[in-house]
């Protein structure tokens, strides 16, 4: 089975994992991908292959004769996909794109517009593979999925490659920020490693936005309307208040490249309770400490005008930019680069806006960069990949291990 084979198997899986979720995985179906994966290891030869308790996947390919000392590299993806579009019944299908929009269903007239979507001049002349418009696709990260698992099985059919010990590792939960959650960084094995998650082929990442969440709670006094006057404090109201005083031109739909943002995903309420969900990012460590510092001045406002007590907030450290942890070990970029030139591709470094397993991992001692799927448009229906990126990635990965 190739790449393009094994990743139009395993997106028929439904493994959208769940962020209100209190269990490790969030949800029970990824592990079902899992056992599956964790036996297509075992019989590609790998060693100890299995899945744990908490739904990660493990495995390790020996050493080549003669390269037993070189330190042994790992290769990791997720296999959960988001929860930012549907998941279930998804229906692959390759398209020979000749330029124009896709029609994606029929029956409902759902199409990939060029005009929507720019990226799609790129791949004319080429064979995408597209959703029915109805669920994501799952490129992210099944694509990372299929080129390490293809990668491996080529090395094993090609013992004449020399190559150290490899790690695998396939974890579940990284589109709710939990992936690196229970990974056992000791028993993976590896001194070093690289996620495949990432998005059009060339891509190479080796800095992210330091990360954190915050959740508001605002308590309000309610009354009735009709003799409210000087009395009634409407928590709604003052968590648009909230809202009003944030840098509007400081949201992801203002910035780009290594510029920071607020961004507010969730908000309801009524008069006496009101929450909201804030995420902040920034690439920069001690502008992303300001942005925290900032919010924590506009809550102090609020309670000092409204009373101690009337605004809470919950502000936690999510990652930070794996950047200071690679650069000690660039040589990963090197290779990488190396790797991708020697099958014809364009490096193209840029910095991640958002993060990765590879980000916390590098933080829990295991250097960490991330490389490229191939994959376009991920957590939506419009979710594309062309099929020969995922046999030029299988490619790289075969050329970035060997020794």
């Amino acid at each position: 089975m190739n790449a393009v084979e094994r990743f139009l198997k395993y997106v028929t899986y439904d493994t959208q994992s769940d962020e209100h979720s209190q269990t490790t995985p969030s949800t029970d179906k990824q592990k079902v991908l899992g056992a599956a994966l964790a036996e297509e290891l075992n019989q590609l030869g790998l060693h100890n292959a299995h899945m744990d308790e908490y739904g990660y996947v493990y495995g390790w390919l020996p050493a080549t004769p003669g390269c037993e000392g070189i330190p042994c590299v790992g290769l990791i993806a997720h296999m959960d996909t988001s929860p930012s579009a549907p998941g279930t019944n998804v229906k692959p299908r390759i398209v020979h794109y000749e330029g124009g929009d896709i029609l994606l269903n029929e029956e409902k007239q759902l199409f990939t517009k060029a005009a929507e979507f720019e990226s799609l001049a790129k791949y004319v002349g080429q064979d995408l593979i597209v959703t029915d418009g109805t669920t994501l696709l799952g490129a992210d990260d099944k694509a990372g999925v299929a080129e390490i698992v293809s990668a491996v099985e080529y090395l094993t059919l090609h013992p004449e490659i020399p190559h150290g010990r490899i790690a695998v590792g396939f974890t579940p939960d990284e589109e709710v920020g939990c992936g690196a959650d229970h990974f056992d960084v000791a028993g993976f094995g590896a001194a070093v490693a690289y996620t495949v998650d990432g998005g059009e082929l060339g891509e190479l990442e080796y800095e992210n936005f330091n990360a954190a969440s915050a959740h508001i709670t605002v308590h309000g006094v309610n009354i009735h309307p009709g003799s409210a006057k000087n009395k009634m404090r409407s928590a709604i109201l003052m968590a648009v208040e909230l809202v009003n005083m944030m840098p509007p031109a400081e949201t992801p739909a203002h910035t780009e490249g290594r510029e920071g943002f607020y961004h507010l995903g969730e908000m309801s309420g009524d008069e006496t309770t009101a929450t909201l969900s804030y995420i902040i990012r920034d690439h920069d460590r001690a502008k992303f400490e300001d942005r925290k510092a900032f919010l924590t001045r506009v809550v102090d406002y609020l309670n000092a005008k409204y009373g101690a007590g009337t605004v809470e907030m919950d502000l936690k450290d999510s990652y930070y930019n794996m950047l200071a942890q690679i650069e000690p070990h660039m040589y990963l970029i090197h290779r990488a680069r190396a790797a991708m030139e020697a099958v014809g591709i364009t490096p193209l470094e840029v910095p991640i806006r958002g993060g990765t397993d590879g980000a916390r991992l590098s933080y829990m001692g295991l250097p960490c960069p991330n490389l490229c799927t191939g994959g376009v448009n991920f957590h939506g229906v419009h979710e594309y990949i062309p099929a020969d990126a995922l046999t030029k990635m299988t490619d790289v990965l075969v050329h970035l291990v060997r020794a």
